[in-house]
């Protein structure tokens, strides 16, 4: 007797199967074929991109593949960008602030994506400077401006004008404490104003001749910002590790004993599998506003977090780029874990601590180890990701001397 072939399978693997099946399927055919209430909600969809829903035994990767993640994260940024036109910290934002990083090993970044990001530019400076004090607007500058310096640090290797008028937007709005309005309405990315100063710290750092050409007001915020971000404690481990990796791109920010002593915090977190767990770096009540902590405490796996590919990645970024070598063998039980727990789609699982539907923290969870195993020298092989050449930092100095 025959046996229908989805019954030797799992549910899972059957659901996962239908998922790619969607995904692969003409945009008319997959509309016609299934009415819209009963099709899987996509994580990311535009025109034929269709990015299926993460859920979270989706099955692993036989190998881990670099291509696979890439293609996830181009394909997820497109369908954002097309769909949306904004620059979000939790896509395009993320997107743009580490892919060109990878340019060496994975090719050119999309240029779509830049020019969305020049246009929101445009569109925000237009904008009346009270309206920054609310919503995500001054989040989606910082990030605007973390997002083309780094296109100059890793592609074109000259400071852009518009690189400059988002650094001299970014401190124009920038609050009086020294960091940026954020509405804590999607942890961790748009979570405290913490955050969003790291992030402005690591635009600076990128294209470090800007400061010299810089505008009066604009180097008086830097001056707040550094002076914001070496006396104000952070909010939690997270801010901590985000405070560590800004310091180093910043190599003047912090002092080598404190320096120490964040990373030290990371260690201490790592679990017995070699991964870290987001949801250990912070207690539920202090990620963003609060509001989520009855949620979070109440999952079944609060006590004991699994490891999961966003803190994983982020964990590694960081240690790397402050001085840890690849070889550290707590590094290579990281790196380890990551080559392991990549799923079928080319993401790694992180389950989001806002809602469990469309879990968008995979796309960073996912950013983060590709970055982290390229730090690392395991992506095709090449050897770890490198900062600019000489070359291409003379013509950073030479653009900003020329403006």
């Amino acid at each position: 007797m025959s046996v229908h072939p989805i019954r030797r399978f799992p549910a899972s693997l059957a659901r996962f199967g239908l998922l790619l099946a969607l995904a692969a399927a003409p945009a008319a055919l997959r509309a016609d074929a299934y009415p819209e209430s009963k099709v899987p909600s996509p994580q990311y969809r535009h025109g034929d991109i269709l990015v299926p829903e993460f859920v979270a035994d989706e099955p692993v990767r036989a190998a881990w593949s670099a291509e696979a993640a890439e293609h996830f994260l181009d394909r997820g940024a497109l369908a954002w960008a097309r769909s949306k036109s904004c620059v979000s910290c939790h896509t395009t934002g993320t997107y743009l602030v580490t892919r060109p990083a990878l340019s060496a090993t994975l090719g050119r970044p999309r240029d779509e994506i830049r020019d969305v990001f020049v246009e929101q530019l445009r569109a925000r400076q237009g904008t009346p400077r009270e309206q920054f004090s609310k919503g995500t607007r001054s989040g989606e500058v910082v990030y605007i401006a973390a997002g083309l310096a780094e296109w100059d640090r890793w592609v074109s290797g000259q400071l852009s004008a518009e690189t400059a008028e988002a650094l001299e937007l970014m401190f124009a709005i920038q609050l009086q404490s020294g960091d940026w309005y954020n509405p804590g309405c999607w942890p961790p990315l748009e979570s405290d104003g913490f955050h969003l100063a790291t992030q402005a710290a690591m635009a600076v750092a990128a294209v470090p001749t800007w400061e010299a050409s810089a505008s009066p007001q604009a180097q008086a915020g830097l001056a707040k910002l550094r002076e914001f971000l070496r006396t104000t404690p952070p909010p939690h481990d997270y801010g901590g590790t985000l405070l560590l990796w800004a310091a180093a791109r910043m190599p003047d920010l912090l002092p080598a004993d404190q320096r120490q002593r964040l990373a030290e915090r990371i260690w201490s977190q790592q679990q017995l599998d070699g991964g870290w767990s987001i949801r250990s770096f912070a207690a539920p009540e202090a990620w963003g506003d609060g509001s989520r902590a009855e949620r979070l405490r109440s999952e079944p796996d609060f006590a004991r977090p699994p490891s999961d590919g966003h803190q994983t990645g982020l964990a590694i970024v960081v240690l790397r780029e402050s001085g840890v070598p690849a070889t550290d063998p707590r590094l290579q039980r990281g790196l380890a874990w990551l080559e392991r727990n990549q799923r079928e789609s080319g993401r790694w699982w992180t389950r989001s601590l806002n809602t469990d539907r469309g879990h968008f923290v995979t796309y960073s969870g996912t950013a983060y180890p590709l970055l982290a195993l390229a730090l690392s020298g395991r992506v095709n092989g090449t050897a770890a990701v490198q900062e600019p050449s000489r070359s291409r930092a003379l013509a950073l100095s030479e653009s900003a001397a020329g403006r």
